[in-house]
C-alpha cells in the first residue's frame, strides 16, 4: 500500500505555484527602453520680438508595459544643459533660468492611469498623471498620450503646456531686459521606446 505524505504534496504545489506566478509576471511585463536617435522633444516658448524652441539632446528613459498594455512604469529623464536652441546667448540664460548648477536634470515620473480611448487603428489615447521635475520643484501634471504600439516598439506623443513660474523659474530675458519670454511654454514629443 502507496502511503501519501499530504504535507510534502502542500509544500511542492505551494512551491510551484508560486514559481508558475513569478514566471507569468516576467512574462507579463514588457521593458522597452528610450530610443535617443529616434525620439525627440522639443519646448516651445514666445517672447515679445518672436517665438523661439529648444531641443532636449540628451535624454533617456524607460517604459514597461502591463499585460494589457497598459503603463506599469515610466521615466523620462533629460540632461538640463542638454536643452539646445542653436543660440549660445539663449543657451546660455535657459541654463541660468532652470538652475542647472544645482539641478542637473528635468525629470517625469508616471504615477498613474486616469482614463484609456483605444481607436480603430490599434493605437489608444490614454489620460496619465505623472511627478515632472523642473528646477527641483515636482509637481504633479496630468497630461494625454497617443500611444502605438508594435511588436518591438511603443511611441507615444503628446504635448503638455505648463508655466515656469510654477516650478519656481523666472522666465529668461535677455539685451538688458528688452526682449522678454512668455512664462508659459509647450513640451512637445515623439518617444520611441524599443524592447
Amino acid at each position: 500500500m502507496i502511503k501519501l505524505n499530504f504535507k510534502r504534496i502542500a509544500n511542492y504545489t505551494t512551491s510551484i505555484f508560486v514559481l508558475v506566478l513569478m514566471f507569468a509576471q516576467t512574462i507579463t511585463a514588457q521593458n522597452f527602453k528610450l530610443d535617443k536617435n529616434n525620439s525627440s522633444l522639443l519646448v516651445l516658448g514666445t517672447s515679445n520680438v518672436h517665438d523661439w524652441e529648444v531641443k532636449a539632446e540628451n535624454q533617456e528613459g524607460n517604459l514597461v508595459l502591463n499585460s494589457d498594455q497598459g503603463i506599469k512604469n515610466l521615466q523620462i529623464i533629460i540632461e538640463a544643459e542638454g536643452l539646445k536652441s542653436g543660440k549660445s546667448g539663449m543657451d546660455k540664460n535657459t541654463y541660468k533660468a532652470l538652475n542647472t548648477k544645482t539641478h542637473k536634470n528635468i525629470e517625469f515620473k508616471y504615477t498613474g492611469t486616469t482614463a484609456t480611448e483605444k481607436n480603430s487603428n490599434g493605437s489608444y489615447k490614454l489620460s496619465i498623471q505623472g511627478e515632472l521635475k523642473i528646477n527641483g520643484v515636482t509637481k504633479v501634471v496630468p497630461m494625454s498620450l497617443d500611444v502605438n504600439v508594435s511588436d518591438n516598439q511603443v511611441t507615444l506623443n503628446g504635448k503638455k503646456t505648463i508655466k515656469m513660474t510654477d516650478f519656481e523659474v523666472e522666465p529668461p530675458t535677455a539685451l538688458l531686459g528688452t526682449i522678454k519670454t512668455g512664462d508659459e511654454v509647450t513640451i512637445s514629443f515623439n518617444s520611441k521606446f524599443n524592447k
